[in-house]
């Protein structure tokens, strides 16, 4: 490996947060040690060669199910959803990385102004947000579109500083007073927005196979640190960002916080690898999430193609009717209400409350008033079966693998 890869240091004056308590006996000190990140717009890194062809393996796998997807979202109407589910399940699995967790029926609501279950599931909302503007925005990774991105992450949380690089120190593990006894120290707020620029160069060379350069700028992303909190969540939406720009997907996602997240110590050790100076662990741990990413996505594909066929036996209404077209709505976004329904299927009023009607009656949703207070327009028309078949996804991705 190359040792100018890994990180050095430099010692910072330290002024705590708040004035030592009287009679408080602990050692504070006057200084800590900052880390130093290395540049590597320009760097050559030691990749193993079996590490290389197994992450170029990974992008072919990559792209043969973007286009697989992509043909029946152009072709089919019931897959026409899949975009939008397998976005919504990465934001879901990248938060829960964070131990911000919230079921499907949770986030169903949220996307729907219901917050009775928490914040938890509001963050997730704000993380599909912040996952969609990622994508938007992949043509060119420039500091302003990954502050673009945490804007979108942390709107809802002004004390973090949404869209706005840190300017105080920030540490992994240890005590939350001090930087000192830390697992790891981030870099000086003032090296932050060079080392950006630096990283965001890196994302534009085309010298290195996708994935291993996808996971290289994000273990650099999660070593500057830059901002005050939800600096996971943009990273690993920093990833997707790049896997569009290299065109190895079009118009999926491959969930890959999926894949990590059936084990999150080894993703935590690959991280601390790198910063000692080795890319082949974060790059051989992003290449397994991929195929495990994959192999869930498709499985999930796979319940809501037999869910769809069910409504297709159950549903009597006539072809053309707005019944027909709530339900690939419902795949995407199994909690509607009637102005939903309106908006999305362009139709009026009672045409949707007469076609949530009839897909009550065939047991395709269900209805409850999920704000409690008895009003019609409140009324929430929700499938289990897709709530459940995302949940199944999410206990699937939780499972270790190694």
């Amino acid at each position: 490996m190359l040792p100018d890869l890994a990180l050095s240091s430099e010692e910072q004056p330290w002024q705590p947060r708040a004035a030592p308590i009287a009679g408080d006996r602990r050692t504070f000190h006057t200084t800590y040690n900052a880390s130093v990140p290395a540049q590597i717009a320009n760097m050559g890194f030691d990749l193993d060669d079996d590490v290389v062809a197994t992450a170029e393996d990974a992008r072919a796998t990559i792209v043969r199910f973007d286009e697989r997807l992509s043909a029946l979202l152009g072709g089919d109407a019931e897959f026409a959803p899949m975009s939008s589910v397998l976005l919504r399940t990465e934001s879901t699995s990248s938060s829960q990385i964070e131990n911000i967790t919230a079921g499907a029926r949770a986030l169903a609501l949220a996307e729907l102004g219901i917050t009775r279950f928490g914040s938890n599931a509001n963050q997730v909302v704000a993380n599909v947000d912040a996952m969609q503007r990622a994508i938007a925005l992949a043509d060119d990774v420039t500091s302003a579109s990954i502050l673009a991105i945490h804007d979108a992450l942390m709107r809802d949380q002004p004390r973090i500083g949404p869209g706005v690089f840190r300017d105080e120190p920030v540490w992994i593990g240890g005590g939350g007073l001090s930087p000192h006894g830390a697992t790891y120290v981030a870099p000086h707020h003032t090296r932050v927005p060079e080392a950006i620029e630096d990283l965001c160069a890196f994302t534009r060379r085309r010298n290195l196979p996708l994935i291993a350069q996808a996971a290289i700028a994000h273990a650099q992303f999660e070593t500057i640190h830059p901002f005050a909190d939800g600096n996971g969540r943009t990273g690993r939406a920093l990833v997707h960002a790049m896997l569009k720009q290299g065109h190895a997907t079009t118009r999926t996602t491959v969930p890959i916080s999926a894949g990590l997240l059936s084990n999150t110590a080894t993703y935590y050790e690959a991280l601390n690898a790198y910063r000692r100076g080795d890319p082949n662990t974060i790059v051989a741990r992003f290449t397994e999430a991929t195929y495990a990413a994959i192999a869930n996505s498709d499985t999930l594909a796979g319940d809501l193609h037999a869910i769809h066929q069910d409504w297709n036996l159950k549903l009597t209404a006539r072809k053309d009717s707005v019944a027909w077209r709530i339900l690939p709505v419902l795949l995407s976004q199994p909690a509607v209400t009637s102005k939903v329904v309106q908006r999305r299927c362009r139709a009026s009023q009672p045409a949707a409350d007469r076609a949530l009607k009839q897909l009550l009656d065939a047991e395709i949703v269900r209805s409850k008033d999920e704000h409690g207070e008895g009003r019609k327009r409140d009324v929430v028309w929700r499938s289990d079966d897709v709530l459940q078949a995302l949940d199944q996804f999410g206990e699937r991705a939780r499972r270790r693998t190694g």
